[in-house]
């Protein structure tokens, strides 16, 4: 069933529309001015990548996300850390485009995974026109033709390999050819449900996204994030219709010096608000989840500025080559920091990292002898 629309009862959502518009936009005030805007960023990009497979029903520790986003793991990935990260890249990919790129056509397209595969290569255009004619070949034929498929195959690998590690040391890495009938690559069945159309779910969320253009635009936000819910549009990535509404408050300008943590806002929403049968206490929930999301941000960019200001009075009467400046940006940036990022990051020895944390007198988060991380609290 398509979804509709219902504006009869919208007078009930003016008040909590207004309430959310007017922190949002006061926290964008602040953001735009602010000496720890980057670091801000930085800090929302983590927290909302976390609170994502939080609501998912999975647990990512901070502290695991933040050294795997370093390559600083201290123990195997989870597959549940490599999605937190993936929703954390994805993050930071939007915030670095144009605010109108993330809901464009090649925006879209790109972030959704329906860019097209790789053009097929002379080697496999040739490769679909031995099975014809391969009972006029000997044996040996046969045997150099497998062996040809094969190194083809295991090429493929290694190409994919040396596109994921260029993706992750967060290199630029063009995009994917479309494929020559614009049609997308067939999904496993093992791992997708086939008979889950996700361009006609697709097709009927841009319907409410263009169907919600006269109404004020957190409320046409609440509506998209209900739609994405309610629909389903994806089978697995359920973390991006909130990235693409965050997206849209960015163009809007609501909230156009940051990316609004809609995961981080709902995530303080109890799952029965948010699971409502009826729309319009849907729809109220994820009006207070926008409103949440707000005032944590302001929270967290006052707590860092008066973090910032305490760092900053160590700084008094040191040398012009002092690491500490760096270090204090780099804590600022990220919510904990570990001997091996400073050392990276600094350039500097183990001890050297030691001491500058002594310096600075940073918390220490993990409360391990080993493998230990420091941050501001």
């Amino acid at each position: 069933m398509a979804y509709t629309l219902d504006k009869q009862r919208l007078e009930t959502l003016i008040g909590p529309v207004a309430r959310a518009t007017e922190v949002l936009v006061r926290l964008d005030e602040r953001v735009a001015r602010s000496p720890v805007r980057d670091g801000f960023v930085e800090r929302q990009h983590f927290a909302d990548a976390a609170s994502a497979l939080w609501l998912e029903g999975e647990l990512v520790h901070l502290e695991d996300l933040v050294l795997h986003d370093a390559h600083m793991d201290i123990r195997t990935p989870t597959h549940e850390l490599t999605r937190a990260h993936a929703v954390l890249r994805t993050r930071r990919r939007i915030f670095a485009q144009k605010p109108d790129w993330t809901l464009s056509r090649d925006g879209f397209l790109a972030l959704t995974g329906r860019g097209g595969g790789a053009t097929p290569t002379a080697g496999q255009k040739s490769r679909d026109g031995e099975g014809a004619g391969a009972s006029s070949f000997e044996a040996d034929g046969r045997d150099d033709a497998e062996a040809y498929r094969v190194a083809e195959e295991f090429a493929e690998i290694d190409a994919v390999l040396a596109r994921s590690s260029k993706i992750l040391s967060g290199a630029h890495v063009p995009a994917k050819a479309a494929r020559p009938d614009d049609r997308p690559e067939p999904q496993n069945g093992l791992i997708y449900d086939l008979d889950w159309n996700e361009e006609e779910r697709l097709t009927e969320w841009h319907a409410v996204l263009a169907g919600t253009r006269d109404l004020p635009v957190v409320l046409r936000a609440a509506f998209l994030l209900e739609a994405w819910s309610d629909i389903e549009v994806l089978q697995h990535a359920a973390w991006l219709g909130p990235l693409f509404v965050a997206a849209l408050l960015r163009q809007e300008g609501l909230a156009a010096h940051h990316l609004a943590s809609l995961h981080l806002g709902a995530k303080n929403i109890p799952r029965e608000r948010r699971r409502a049968r009826n729309r319009g206490d849907r729809l109220l929930a994820l009006l207070d989840a926008i409103h949440d999301a707000a005032v944590a941000g302001l929270k967290e960019h006052d707590r860092l500025v008066l973090a910032k200001s305490q760092m900053e009075r160590r700084l008094k009467q040191r040398r012009a080559s002092s690491k500490l400046p760096e270090l204090v940006e780099l804590v600022l940036s990220r919510p904990l920091v570990s001997t091996g990022m400073i050392q990276e990051r600094l350039k500097v020895t183990k001890q050297g990292a030691l001491n500058l944390i002594g310096e600075l007198g940073l918390r220490e988060m993990t409360g391990r002898g080993r493998f230990r991380a420091w941050g501001v609290i």
